[in-house]
């Protein structure tokens, strides 16, 4: 049963997505990290390199990517929206 109620819970909160089309098309460049954050949610992961921020938000098939440097977003790129 928690099994059940644990598959529900994932599917609900995959259909809340932020990672969208939309909210895609209204980032942009220059945006600061809690710009992008408030918009579209926490990163699902995030790597620092020598002063540039790689974040990514959503998965392999369907995600957003925004590289920071100095707390402004520089590139944007997207696979998988609809």
């Amino acid at each position: 049963m928690r099994v059940f109620f644990a598959c529900v819970l994932a599917v609900l909160l995959a259909g809340c997505s932020k990672v969208t089309k939309q909210n895609y098309d209204q980032l942009e460049v220059g945006m600061s990290y809690d710009a992008v954050v408030s918009h579209i949610g926490e990163p699902s992961q995030c790597d620092d390199t020598m002063g540039l921020t790689h974040c990514v938000w959503g998965g392999d098939g369907k995600h957003i990517k925004v590289s920071f440097v100095a707390d402004k977003a520089t590139v944007l790129s997207a696979q998988g929206l609809k």
